[in-house]
């Protein structure tokens, strides 16, 4: 496959792992891009957590990922899908891809045997208050971490109060985070987590590769070591494989492609017929 086969969207899962079906997210390599509204339109249309777009530019490509409802600076499993679509249909000789981007800067995906490991600025976050939080997820967490607008990261001290939330989602939407996180040491694992992102039109995501940004800094430091083991605890469930270095961080694991199709982009409302992988 040429990079300028346009409209060609693949779907592939992100973060698999034994018995955990982890994230799926649409991919369109582009050799030229879409407007911002139709490429929108194809995330509304696909309506997964994420659906990404990528396109040469320079020594990489540049990618953008959007939800169904917005554009967002930053996706972890679509990234990690985009980067298993470029080693299985462009380039299968290549140990690793580079991805320019609007505001998260480069991202290196570079294959580690069948893991790809994913390189992200860590985005620690600060001390606050609980301002609701509680509430909005039925329980009272032992510390909340902020970064303001954007993040916010309640912990908790059991796995199984993590696994047993109920979150009030429109409580979680009145919030001014973008993205609420609730996290636990694991019962099996360094530490596991739900995330939440109602207001970007994601009530639960099922594996979120931006969270653990600022999850891995948190935990490395509790915990005082720089690997990480952790698993996502959604319905769908996730593994990553995770390093703290320095103000970067290293978040690996398996994808899977599912299907791959083309994108119908004649009328009002694009179309995408797939086919199972």
């Amino acid at each position: 496959m040429s990079i300028g086969e346009n409209n060609r969207i693949f779907v592939a899962d992100a973060f698999v792992g034994e018995g955990l079906a982890g994230n799926p997210a649409a991919v369109c390599p582009r050799g030229d891009w879409l407007a911002d509204d139709v490429m929108q339109s194809v995330a509304r249309e696909m309506a997964l957590s994420e659906t990404a777009f990528f396109a040469p530019q320079d020594d990489g490509y540049l990618l953008r990922w959007f939800t169904p409802a917005t554009e967002v600076d930053l996706c972890g499993h679509a990234t990690l899908a985009s980067a298993a679509v470029f080693f299985t249909h462009l380039d299968p000789g290549a140990s690793a891809v580079r991805f320019h981007t609007l505001k998260a800067g480069t991202l290196t995906v570079t294959r580690r045997g069948d893991l790809l490991e994913l390189d992200f600025p860590a985005r620690p976050a600060a001390q606050d208050r609980l301002d609701g939080v509680s509430a909005a997820l039925g329980a009272t967490p032992t510390d909340i971490l902020r970064i303001p607008g954007a993040t916010c990261m309640a912990v908790f001290d059991s796995e199984d109060t993590v696994r047993g939330l109920a979150p009030d989602m429109a409580a979680l939407s009145a919030l001014e985070d973008r993205m609420i996180i609730a996290t636990a040491p694991g019962n099996k694992v360094d530490f596991m987590s739900r995330c939440f992102a109602p207001r970007a039109g994601i009530d639960e995501d099922p594996v979120t590769g931006s969270a653990h940004t600022t999850l891995v800094p948190y935990w490395s430091a509790r915990l005082g070591k720089s690997e990480l083991l952790a698993v996502q605890a959604s319905a769908r469930g996730g593994e990553l494989f995770c390093a703290q270095r320095g103000d970067r961080v290293a978040i690996a694991g398996r994808a899977a492609l599912r299907g791959s199709g083309t994108l119908d982009l004649t009328g009002t409302t694009p179309r995408a017929e797939l086919i199972e992988a």
